[in-house]
This record gives structure tokens, sequence and C-alpha cells, in this order.
């Protein structure tokens, strides 16, 4: 029986400014899915960068860092950013431009400070970058506020050569930019958040067989954790899928899990569906549904 980690949610590969491949998910760590990435809880990454830890949740006014790492053979620089990001209905972030953005979306991009906003990385070279909140955080109504950071890199630009120009005309070079967002979160107040989980499926996507359900959220904050797809008698879960949240701004989305067919045959029958706090929150159930899927 084949088990293996389903990574979603977690953080975004952009290729040039036209191409979003949005969700970015690994199958265990021998079966990928293009174009995806592997992703863990604790880092993401995208190109030749690292970055960790891929999500950070201020609770009071005390500052971090999020530590980039050149994973490349050669020496990259980097641009550092913020951006507003909203949940759709199918789990996907939205790029907002700031002059569509809500008060509050607007107030949240102007209590974060970070440094420096650009690093130059030699081969294995980690940096860390200081992430904190400007005095005017401890005056916030209750709520949750959030901004998504961006790791961009900046490509090495080459005069091109004689031989490369076209005779006739003119020629276009696309060239990729990777980078990596996470989520920057703000809490105030006495928040509480549930989530429930409905109509677990089979559907197809590209040829690819594809576990969907729903997910309902309630209360006045995100709600962040992990899926464990169970069969009966079997002691380990087939699938885990982690780091999938639903955001305040939706109160409900779709879930989807593509598989290579060899798992999602092993689904045919009766599962549980549990989703459960991340194991540094305690790894305690969310929520849980059971469902005989064909």
């Amino acid at each position: 029986m084949w088990t293996g980690d389903i990574y979603v949610d977690g953080d975004k590969m952009i290729a040039s400014k036209i191409m979003n491949f949005g969700r970015i998910l690994a199958f265990g760590a021998a079966v990928a899915v293009a174009p995806m990435l592997s992703v863990t809880q604790a880092k993401a990454a995208a190109g030749d960068l690292l970055v960790a830890p891929t999500r950070i949740v201020f609770n009071g006014t005390r500052g971090t860092e999020v530590i980039l790492n050149n994973i490349g053979n050669e020496t990259a620089t980097y641009r550092i950013s913020l951006e507003l990001r909203r949940m759709n209905k199918r789990g996907g972030l939205d790029e907002i431009a700031i002059e569509d953005a809500t008060d509050k979306e607007k107030l949240a991009m102007s209590l974060i400070r970070f440094a420096p906003k650009r690093v130059t990385l030699a081969p294995d070279q980690p940096q860390s970058i200081r992430v904190g909140l400007n005095p005017a955080a401890r005056n916030l109504d209750d709520g949750e506020y959030r901004v998504h950071m961006l790791f961009r890199a900046i490509p090495k630009v080459s005069a091109p050569s004689a031989s490369a120009q076209p005779a006739v005309g003119f020629k276009i070079q696309l060239t990729p930019i990777y980078g990596v967002t996470i989520p920057l979160i703000i809490r105030r107040g006495n928040l509480q958040a549930d989530a429930s989980l409905t109509s677990p499926r089979m559907t197809s996507e590209n040829n690819r067989p594809v576990l969907e359900f729903d997910m309902t959220r309630t209360g006045n904050r995100s709600v962040y954790g992990n899926v464990e797809i169970k069969k009966p008698g079997v002691a380990e879960p087939i699938i885990k899928a982690k780091g999938i949240a639903i955001y305040p701004e939706t109160e409900s989305r779709v879930v989807s899990l593509p598989m290579p067919p060899q798992v999602a045959s092993q689904l045919s029958g009766p599962v549980t569906i549990a989703y459960r706090k991340p194991a540094e929150a305690g790894g305690g159930l969310i929520a849980e549904v059971k469902a005989v899927l064909p």
C-alpha cells in the first residue's frame, strides 16, 4: 500500500509576471505532478530559494525572522516585498491591487516592518529577514489581519551577442522569475474558529484523479491544519495533506487533492477524512467526515 504526504496551500511559485502556478503540491518524496514543487510545513522552495518558516502568526508585538537559503550553484539576488491576496472558493489566493483593497487590508499592509528588502546570496548561504510590527499594531481592533510576503528572484541580465540577433525583425526572450509567498497573520483579541468537512467525491483534472471535499469555516479567524485520509483497519493514513487553510474572507472553499492513479485506486470504498491541527499545535481533531468512494 502506498502512503505519503501531499503538501498544499503553503506557498506559491511564480514563473514570470504572467504565469501563476497556484497551489504547490508534492506526492511523497518520489512521485510528483508537474508543474509542482516539494514543500514541507517548515520550509518551502522555488527555483533555488529555500524559505523557512512558511507561515507566521503574530499574537503579540514581538518580532521574528524568516531564513532564506540559496540552494543553487550560483550567486543569486532576491527582492522581498509585501502583497495582498484573497482566498477564492477553490482555495486559490488571488492577488489584490492596493487600489482594490479594503480599509482593513490596507491597514494590514501598513503594520508590517521588515529588513532587508533585497539580498544577494552565494550558494548555500543563509540570510535572515527580520519581520516585526509597527507600534500602531498595539491599538488594533479585535480581529485577524493578513498580508503575504513575497520572495522573488531577480534574473541576471546579459547583453545579447551579435550572433543572437535575428537577421530580420526582432526576438523576444522570456526569463522565468521564481518566487515564494508566505502569509503573515496578525491576531488581536479572543478569536475563535471551527471548520466542518462535507461531500467527499472523486473527480478528475487534466485526466488525473482528484479527491475533493468542501470545507466550511465559522468564527472570526482563519483555520489551518492537515488532512489525513484513512481506511478502516489500517493504522497509518494512506495520505496526509499538509498546510490546508481557510481564511476569514471566505466561509467555504473546495479542497482538491490530485493524486497518482495507483493512490486513487486505494481510496475506493469506505474512508475517513480527518482535519487536524498541525503537530506543533497539538494535532487535535478539528473536523471529520466519513464517506464511501467509488
